[in-house]
């Protein structure tokens, strides 16, 4: 990324800045914005995410808002209530408090005398959920939103839930790091001889949010709140959504393009979780400077010719090596005019015996259980870029699936949107999942994963009402794979594989099914896009580029890995993420460190031993003051029941100050 020294206006920077609520609760914000706004007033810009602003996110934080300030706005990074520098508590994610909050805030920022009474949304994940659920509450003052790798559906595409499955390798994970940012002190040099106390209360106070998302196996209204899908309607500025192939949240671009009615635009990239301008797998994009074209055309009346562009520009990935470290991904950009695109037929493909064809040929039964270790070479669910969290070759996978290969392709075949697994099948057992995988087989026999979905098949015809499987009943059932851009190229092969289990992406079924889905009657659904489509030639993205990096010392190395054990006596397959930020020393002089270790177990033929341990580590202080963190969490279940163990220890210096345990029964339900 370049960095910018020489940015149009010269900005200050308001390392704390308290905004009041009406409740007497204070959320802390740093703010950067033009020297001269108080003469010059200026649009407001607003980031609120719990990710703390004071050492955490410092680092990244000062490569996008001094940006964005330097170009005419004032850019205000907010700690959410009961994170980082703000008072109270974040009893959970996304709760109608949280909104209450950001619609009074942004009320404070736009009759600031610096502002110029207009202010715009933005936010990767956590903060991209609640730009698009404060522009559902239409306060007066937003103006617009920018919303990066985050859903419209709390259920459908988040860390909880995927296809009704309960998403064993990010649920737990997730809330165990969120339980040890959430027992963080606040900074003391921001909030005051106060702070250690603030720390009590929110140690004391704050829940591990695995309880109440395991309670909610269904789509319930604990879900349908700040989804919203619910009512598109709702929302009327201006909406730009954009996401990455790689990352877990992608479904919502295509679904809030044909949903909202607003002014709305799409990007997708090749990108996992991350802002384009640091996108990886590349190539990352200058994506400031594109959004402010956005912000420009929105907050300041400047004719930019965003919106004279087609409504989606996506980039059609072309068939690379498969890998876990994936740096780059060949392919061009493509745009759609409108979404859906109109007049766009699919492409159906017949299941018959090991092979996709063109037409339906007779029925044919075929039977299939998967071993429970399924799964181990698909990454992570929602991946960062970071080491080895991308899918690897599938070969492994596919050869313990239920695998359809159409023969070598004639011709290119490009596809962008959903694919859809249309399955005609019956199931031994009353509870059984089904996980769907479209990979590119080339032609030294790599197996490539192009995008993949899920089932729940008690949910096969509603997540809000599942109905236990008849064993031995023939189901009509569909499986949307998520969303995709990709381009098959002649002498590849497109192969579809189906599988029981998908460990540790999905929780597995409490007991070891078999299916049995009927060739001839089942089909794949392809998006295909016509390669007449006449792609618009559109101007480039530029580079990236960004304000210039914090000064950040590194005093010891970071590190992550990715390894798989099998014992060939017990059955026992273990996988382990680990990872290390590293110890480094902020300008200012704090130092932060945190590292975790996630491992995923299970015993082959044994669905019940499924099990997955967390290890998170937050020490962050000044000079030889040191406040440590350290909380555990184990999930596992038996047939009736989901079980969880929390802990949390921390300590100021060598003081332990809090510990506690929370443990949880909570009863499975058609899970």
């Amino acid at each position: 990324m370049r960095a910018r020294a020489d940015l149009p206006r010269r900005v200050r920077e308001i390392p704390n800045v308290w905004i009041p609520l009406s409740d007497g609760c204070r959320l802390a914000a740093r703010i950067w914005l033009p020297e001269d706004a108080e003469a010059s007033p200026v649009p407001a810009l607003i980031e609120a995410i719990p990710y703390r602003k004071s050492d955490w996110t410092a680092a990244r934080d000062a490569l996008r808002h001094p940006y964005l300030a330097g170009h005419g706005y004032a850019a205000a990074r907010v700690d959410l209530r009961g994170s980082g520098d703000s008072d109270g508590l974040l009893l959970d994610e996304y709760l109608p408090r949280e909104q209450d909050d950001l619609v009074e805030a942004i009320a404070w920022l736009a009759a600031q005398p610096w502002c110029s009474g207009v202010v715009g949304m933005f936010g990767i994940s956590w903060g991209g959920f609640n730009a698009l659920q404060v522009a559902a509450r239409r306060p007066p003052a937003l103006g617009a939103i920018l919303t990066v790798c985050s859903t419209d559906d709390r259920y459908a595409d988040d860390v909880h839930y995927a296809g009704g499955c309960v998403l064993a390798v990010d649920m737990l994970p997730w809330a165990s790091q969120t339980l040890v940012w959430n027992a963080a002190p606040p900074e003391p040099e921001v909030v005051g001889p106060g702070w250690r106390e603030r720390w009590l209360e929110r140690l004391e106070g704050t829940p591990p949010y695995v309880e109440a998302w395991l309670a909610h196996q269904r789509r319930d209204a604990y879900w349908r709140h700040g989804s919203v899908c619910e009512e598109y309607a709702a929302i009327r500025c201006p909406v730009y959504a954009v996401g990455g192939w790689a990352d877990g949240y992608t479904n919502a671009v295509p679904r809030l393009l044909e949903g909202l009615s607003c002014p709305r635009k799409g990007l997708i990239g090749p990108w996992a979780h991350a802002f384009p301008e640091e996108g990886v797998p590349g190539p990352a994009i200058g994506f400031l400077q594109e959004s402010l074209r956005w912000w420009d055309q929105w907050l300041k009346g400047i004719d930019t010719g965003v919106m004279d562009e087609p409504m989606l520009r996506a980039w059609l990935q072309e068939p690379t090596r498969p890998g876990a470290c994936v740096r780059s991904r060949p392919g061009r950009w493509v745009a759609e005019p409108v979404w859906p695109p109109p007049g766009r037929g699919p492409r159906e493909l017949f299941l018959g015996p090991g092979s996709l064809d063109a037409a339906p040929g007779p029925e044919r039964a075929l039977a299939h259980a998967s071993l429970q270790a399924t799964g181990l070479d698909s990454g992570l669910w929602c991946p960062y870029g970071d080491a080895a969290d991308l899918p690897g070759d599938q070969r492994r996978d596919d050869g313990l699936s239920l695998v359809f290969d159409s023969p070598p392709l004639r011709e290119r075949l490009e596809l962008l949107g959903f694919p859809e697994a249309r399955l005609v099948l019956s199931a031994d057992r009353p509870r059984a999942l089904v996980a769907a995988r479209l990979c590119d087989v080339a032609p030294d026999g790599s197996s490539a994963l192009v995008t993949r979905g899920y089932l729940n098949l008690t949910h096969r015809e509603s997540h809000e009402h599942p109905q236990p499987l008849d064993p031995g009943r023939r189901y009509d059932v569909s499986v949307k794979l998520d969303a995709i851009g990709h381009a098959f190229q002649p002498g590849h092969r497109i192969r579809l594989a189906l599988s029981t289990c998908y460990w540790p992406l999905l929780w597995p079924s409490p007991e070891a099914a078999t299916l049995t889905v009927i060739a001839g009657a089942s089909r794949l659904v392809l998006p295909v896009r016509p390669q007449s489509a006449g792609d618009r030639e559109l101007p480039p993205f530029g580079p990236p580029e960004g304000a210039p990096a914090l000064d950040v010392e590194e005093l010891s190395p970071g590190h992550a890995s990715r390894v798989v054990t099998r014992d060939l006596a017990t059955g026992r397959v273990e996988l382990v993420y680990s990872y290390g930020g590293g110890e480094r020393r902020l300008p200012g002089g704090i130092v932060l460190d945190d590292a975790y270790r996630e491992t995923f177990s299970i015993v082959e033929g044994s669905p019940l031993s499924a099990r997955v341990e967390t290890d998170h580590t937050v020490v962050v202080g000044r000079g030889p003051d040191r406040r440590r963190i350290e909380a555990r969490s184990v999930m596992w279940a038996d047939a009736e029941h989901f079980f969880t163990c929390n802990e949390v220890d921390a300590h100021d210096g060598a003081e332990r100050v809090f510990s506690r345990r929370w443990n949880a029964s909570v009863p499975r339900d058609h899970v």
